[in-house]
């Protein structure tokens, strides 16, 4: 009696499911979650917006865009509604993007003279921080911030 060789096609069979689970992760990590590239977009036009808001002096405009601990943060260090407080801030005309990054739910735009923090919020991209500055092997230091 000859010894069974092994059945390749039974290992390819018992293979399978896995080779499927390793594409479909591949191509989930490749295509990324939520889409990068309009995320990035809806991220730079919100900060575009606050920017375009703050230049405008349309301060009320400006602080829809804020996120929600920002703009209580503000106020209540300013002991006043968000508009005037906002105009208070003396934040920079910081220009056009220059650049963005984006970490998951996080943005950071890079502006000719400013740098936006935003997170993404179920109603879209909100300004976490403005008027950033870096400091060497320093969390940048900013005027306007949430707690």
């Amino acid at each position: 009696m000859r010894p069974s060789l092994p059945r390749p096609h039974l290992r390819i069979r018992r293979r399978f499911p896995v080779l499927t689970l390793l594409a479909a992760a591949a191509v989930a990590v490749l295509c990324g979650c939520g889409a990068p590239a309009p995320r990035l977009d809806a991220a730079r036009q919100a900060g575009a917006a606050f920017e375009q808001a703050l230049a405008d002096a349309a301060y009320p405009r400006a602080c829809a865009l804020l996120a929600p601990q920002t703009r209580q943060q503000l106020e209540d260090d300013e002991r006043k509604p968000c508009g005037p407080a906002l105009q208070g801030q003396d934040l920079p005309t910081a220009g056009e993007v220059q650049g963005t990054q984006l970490y998951g739910r996080q943005a950071l735009l890079r502006l000719r003279k400013d740098t936006l923090f935003l997170s993404q919020f179920d109603d879209g991209w909100k300004v976490v921080a403005a008027g950033c500055t870096p400091k060497a092997g320093k969390p940048y230091q900013c005027s306007l911030r949430g707690s």
